[in-house]
Parts: structure tokens; C-alpha cells; sequence
């Protein structure tokens, strides 16, 4: 494996032995060490609307668990080829409540239609490369 794959696949196993407990807050460095996600890309998110952060008494980000398993499920569908305006309005739709359930199942379904269709590309291709 290449070294960004082995890199991507270290993050991905550090964000999931990272949960923070339930009750649990985590400070933008700290969201960050965990994630894998920069302080700067956590402020981006949070300015287009991906996140919704709460403050302290001092102004300070304070991130929870439900906003970690935000971040991760952002990062792994970014990392899946997701469209930052997809997000917007899967997002967008998830603040809406229940009833948009079946909108944003059709959302995942496509998408992953065509992750599915991309990796039987890229192998395809992989299959040339070994070849040559």
C-alpha cells in the first residue's frame, strides 16, 4: 500500500477508537487530534453550516459526541468523493427532522451507486497497471 492509504487508514482506525463518552466535550484541538480534521477545516464546516457548534461561557468551541460523530460521518463522505453542497443539503435535511428520511436514503443510495461504480473504474484500471 501506498503511504497515503496506510495514513488514511490510520485515521480512520484512530477515529474510531476515539469516541468520546456521551457526556463528554472536546475543545477544537482536541476534535481535531481525534479526527484527523483540521481546526481550520472544523471552522470552515461550521461557517457553511455542516456543523453547529455551542460555546462556552468564554466563546470557546465546545465539540460533543454527537458533534464527533458529525465530523467522522463529514470526513468519511468527503473521503467518498460527497460534494460539499450534497452535505449542505443532506444536512439540510437532517435539521429538518424525520420526514426527510426518504430524501436523504435516496441521497446515500445514489452515492453510493456511484462509489460503486468509480471503484469497478478504478479497478478496472488497477488491473492495466498490474498488467503493464
Amino acid at each position: 500500500m501506498t503511504a497515503s492509504v496506510d495514513a488514511a487508514l490510520d485515521r480512520l482506525k484512530r477515529q474510531d477508537a476515539a469516541v468520546p463518552a456521551p457526556d463528554a466535550t472536546l475543545t477544537i484541538a482536541e476534535m481535531a487530534e481525534r479526527t484527523g480534521v483540521s481546526a481550520h477545516t472544523l471552522r470552515y464546516y461550521e461557517r457553511i453550516g455542516l456543523l453547529s457548534v455551542a460555546r462556552d461561557t468564554a466563546g470557546y468551541r465546545i465539540y460533543t459526541a454527537a458533534d464527533y460523530a458529525r465530523v467522522v460521518f463529514l470526513n468519511r463522505m468527503r473521503m467518498a468523493g460527497m460534494s460539499i453542497r450534497d452535505l449542505q443539503r443532506y444536512v439540510a435535511l437532517v435539521a429538518e427532522g424525520e420526514s426527510t428520511e426518504p430524501e436523504r436514503l435516496r441521497m446515500m443510495l445514489a452515492h453510493r451507486d456511484a462509489v460503486r461504480a468509480q471503484i469497478k473504474e478504478l479497478a478496472f484500471a488497477l488491473d492495466t497497471i498490474e498488467f503493464k
